[in-house]
């Protein structure tokens, strides 16, 4: 178990104006410093802007979703003439295969091409109607459902930031997992050192992926390590609760307080219990259990991710 994170940036996609390019339709950009300040210490980011790919200008006419019938269309906001929406799916398409390797993307909120929910949907007279994804995320994040994806706007929620930076680092291990050969002995490894992560998230996936993972030496193993990444990543989509944690928690205490005093053990229930209270964050809990892991070291509990998900200077358990 270490808490060290000796590594080269993670590659993750991102919208270009959320960089501070000025690529808008407007001329202008949405630069994010959390994104390029905090996390640029840990991510390798690579600029996309669907927009201007496509070959419209800057500064250009502006876009929106538009309700057609039963589809979405992307139009010019002033100029209905103004379809884009084939050209936008298009390049998404094109550049499928260039995301491979990546383990994430960060997109623009709120944009017709790369808004990846809650983006305005109008009527062909100009009233919102509904809501949807833009055009050009939407293909992604169907052709690759297993990619770790977040808006920047949510990434100011600290549990949905939380939630996004552990699934860069679990897709980032699988990346570099698969980069070595798939095996089934890997994959065994893989999951058992997840196992516990999963479990705050998902238990009824927790479950499922246990018996997934219990064929790994009969069935198709490709097949299988695809199955099992993707259904791994959507579980993880479900963020965790203080309730999940504490479940959690709870057991990894199960397999070292065969070692610990009658005070060692009350001293954590009692932690557990105003962490589960809300009375105190999540870094409490852990730091108190790896105080008592390195005096009653566990095998099995320090090949645990769920333990050092990821940098501790992110500061991310602090808010949980």
């Amino acid at each position: 178990m270490t808490s060290d994170f000796v590594m080269d940036r993670i590659p993750i996609a991102v919208s270009s104006c959320l960089l501070g390019q000025e690529v808008r339709y407007d001329g202008g950009h949405k630069h994010n410093a959390y994104i390029t300040r905090t996390l640029g210490e840990y991510f390798e980011y690579t600029a996309f802007c669907p927009e201007v790919a496509i070959g419209l200008g800057i500064p250009r006419p502006s876009i929106q979703l538009v309700k057609v019938g039963d589809e979405i269309r992307v139009r010019g906001s002033k100029d209905p003439q103004l379809d884009v929406t084939d050209s936008l799916r298009a390049y998404a398409q094109s550049i499928i295969p260039a995301l491979d390797g990546f383990c994430g993307y960060i997109f623009k909120k709120s944009s017709p091409s790369c808004g990846m929910e809650r983006v305005k949907v109008y009527h062909p007279n100009g009233n919102p109607v509904t809501s949807g994804r833009g055009a050009y995320a939407d293909v992604i994040m169907q052709a690759l459902p297993e990619l770790p994806v977040e808006e920047e706007g949510r990434l100011m929620d600290p549990v949905l930031r939380e939630n996004f930076i552990e699934r860069v680092f679990v897709y980032h291990r699988w990346q570099q997992f698969k980069h070595t050969g798939i095996t089934a002995a890997g994959l065994v490894q893989f999951h058992t050192e997840h196992k516990f992560t999963l479990l705050a998230h998902d238990e009824t996936v927790y479950r499922e992926l246990g018996r997934l993972i219990a064929d790994a030496g009969k069935a198709n193993l490709e097949q299988l390590a695809l199955d099992y990444i993707r259904r791994l990543m959507q579980a993880l989509c479900k963020p965790a609760t203080r309730k999940t944690h504490t479940n959690v928690l709870m057991h990894i205490m199960g397999y070292v307080k065969e070692g610990m005093t009658s005070e060692d053990k009350q001293e954590l229930l009692d932690i557990l219990e105003k962490y589960r209270l809300g009375q105190v964050p999540l870094i409490v809990p852990i730091t108190l259990l790896k105080h008592y892991l390195r005096r009653y070291p566990d095998e099995y509990i320090q090949q645990q991710v769920y333990l050092n998900p990821h940098p501790e200077e992110l500061m991310l358990r602090n808010s949980l």
